[in-house]
């Protein structure tokens, strides 16, 4: 009886002893984890745009006078020749020699420009027609497999932006044209030296486009040169977007920009055109000066898709810097700093394991990693201290 006493006793004692044992061994630490993934990645430069017209002209007075009240409103689309204003000439007074040599002036300078103009359309139309053709080349040596998509991508966008510059061009040599007419005109009824009983001289539109803007509505006398309205062509639309200096220095033009919270639905593609090359001072939120520069963006997308869009609308954008559709990437969080780089914890067998990594760029909140993890590894997110090398870990 004794012997079974001190056998239970004992056996007690074991267990309590091992009891006590398990509960001093250290515990697995739980931790978040995640996936080590081979997919696309996309870097991109975010930041807030605004649209404005490509192409805008502003109406002004040929010559001074009584301004009729204008009864077109913004947004009402005017046809080249509509009238858009009537304007009752003051008598005009003896021209001097200096007065006549200023008109003599304004026609000679609207005649340069004129010219000027029309090489710059005939420049353009020669553009469009080397880039259209050689688009059509670049495709058909795709199709034979001597060419990749990448050269006729850009080929093609190369076709379209000379296509946008000659429409410019054709808006600005009809402007020209027109200012040119006002010119000769003002010079002709100023040189005759009197003026017809109830004359009323018409102001035309000088192109195709939409009223934007009037600046003077009400009647009232006006003085040669004051502006009267906005003419533009609303199909010509394009998007500024100023970036720091710093992030300029990425981007090139044909980027792909994605540009979201426009209104529509589903966001809508374009590409940078051109980055300007002079950067200004701007005040941040937080009171900070910061240098930053205008990047225009074209609109791929067609005009049905986006023709609610009108000047001055506010968008976010973001440009394309990079892209690689077969990046190994973990999330930013599982990254951790060492004296000798970047490291992440990986787990194996339900232990952590640092293993150091070389990264390249980072996404929004993926990183690439060009060595030191594979896909399908799992690896620690947000790892606290007590996590460490050789570290028993339970995932959450």
């Amino acid at each position: 009886m004794k012997w079974i006493k001190l056998a239970l006793g004992l056996g007690f004692a074991a267990a309590v002893i091992a009891g006590i044992v398990f509960a001093l061994l250290p515990k697995p630490v739980p931790v978040e984890t995640a996936v080590v993934e081979q997919g696309s990645l996309r870097v991109t430069i975010d930041e807030d745009g605004r649209t404005r017209v490509e192409d805008r002209h502003v109406i002004t007075s040929p010559l001074s006078g009584n301004l009729a009240r204008i009864e077109l409103e913004p947004g009402t689309h005017v046809e080249e020749g509509t009238v858009l204003a009537h304007i009752e000439p003051i008598p005009p007074p003896l021209l001097d020699a200096r007065a006549r040599s200023e008109l003599q002036a304004r026609v000679q300078a609207a005649e340069a420009s004129l010219r000027q103009s029309n090489a710059a359309a005939a420049r353009a139309d020669t553009r469009v027609t080397f880039t259209s053709r050689q688009a059509q080349r670049l495709e058909k040596l795709r199709d034979a497999g001597n060419a990749s998509a990448e050269e006729t991508e850009t080929a093609e966008l190369e076709a379209a932006s000379a296509a946008r510059d000659r429409d410019s061009a054709k808006f600005a040599s009809r402007v020209a044209k027109y200012e040119l007419e006002m010119a000769k005109a003002a010079l002709e009824r100023s040189a005759s030296g009197h003026q017809t009983p109830g004359e009323v001289f018409e102001v035309r539109s000088p192109v195709v486009g939409t009223v934007l803007k009037v600046l003077r509505e009400s009647e009232g006398i006006v003085t040669a040169g004051t502006p009267i309205m906005e003419v533009a062509d609303p199909h010509a639309l394009e998007i500024v977007v100023d970036v720091l200096t710093s992030d300029a220095v990425e981007i090139e033009p044909g980027d792909p920009v994605i540009i979201e919270r426009w209104g529509g639905e589903g966001a809508l593609l374009g590409h940078v055109e051109l980055i300007e090359p002079s950067a200004f001072t701007k005040v941040s939120s937080l009171g900070v000066e910061e240098q930053r520069v205008n990047v225009i963006v074209d609109l791929d997308d067609p005009y049905e898709r986006w023709e609610a869009l009108g000047d001055g609308y506010a968008v976010e954008t973001g440009i394309v810097v990079y892209e690689d559709p077969a990046a190994v990437q973990v999330p930013t969080s599982a990254l951790l700093r060492t004296v000798d780089g970047w490291a992440v914890f990986v787990i194996a067998d339900g232990v952590a394991h640092l293993r150091p990594v070389t990264i390249g760029r980072r996404g929004t909140r993926t990183v690439q990693v060009a060595d030191g993890v594979a896909p399908g590894e799992t690896v620690v997110v947000h790892p606290s201290d007590r996590v460490r090398d050789g570290t028993s870990v339970e995932p959450l």
